[in-house]
């Protein structure tokens, strides 16, 4: 843990690979800017997993949009990292998230707004989008950057009907810029950090 390279865990459940996919790609996207990666699906996260994610300086959530919120395997996990609550092991590490459904808007905002309650009551420091919305006039593409218009985090539209292979490049590019936006704050973070125990 270098402010040169920080490390960036995504601990993310996938029902049908889509969300894997989105995973991959902010995992790709860390990487190209720099960062050590882990990638952990929470629904078989393991001791030894679970200790990376303490020992990591930002964790990117990442679930399917079922119901409107996360899905029950990423709630269980939510539930079970009380433990780190209460000793405050993810105090001040940097968060994000993305998501994944079938429909154009399919209430990812409510997903989206659970990772950051997540984030806030573990006491870290959230990382949004940064990008404008795309496809939202005229001129605009569905293959522009955050063609979905989200600002929390990054989303994602693949048809209920589709594999993984269906999953649409913007939204994939969309999530790679993600992982570097996590991974330039993250060092930008750590090395201000470095620079104050000076």
């Amino acid at each position: 843990m270098t402010a040169t390279r920080p490390t960036v865990a995504i601990a993310y459940h996938s029902g049908y690979g889509h969300t894997a996919v989105i995973a991959e790609a902010v995992a790709r996207g860390a990487a190209e800017a720099g960062a050590e990666v882990l990638s952990i699906a929470v629904d078989s996260i393991t001791d030894e997993q679970w200790a990376q994610l303490d020992a990591a300086d930002a964790i990117v959530f990442g679930s399917p949009t079922y119901m409107g919120t996360a899905s029950g395997a990423f709630h269980a996990f939510a539930e079970a990292s009380s433990k780190r609550w209460f000793g405050d092991a993810w105090l001040d590490k940097v968060a994000a998230g993305f998501t994944n459904s079938a429909s154009k808007s399919g209430d990812k905002a409510g997903t989206l707004g659970f990772f950051q309650t997540l984030a806030a009551q573990h006491g870290m420091n959230w990382v949004n989008l940064g990008l404008k919305p795309g496809w939202n006039s005229s001129t605009g593409s569905e293959n522009d950057l955050n063609r979905l218009g989200f600002f929390a985090g990054a989303a994602a539209s693949t048809p209920a009907d589709g594999g993984a292979d269906t999953v649409h490049k913007a939204d994939i590019a969309t999530a790679e810029h993600l992982g570097g936006r996590v991974t330039r704050h993250t060092a930008t973070l750590l090395a201000g950090r470095a620079a104050v125990a000076v």
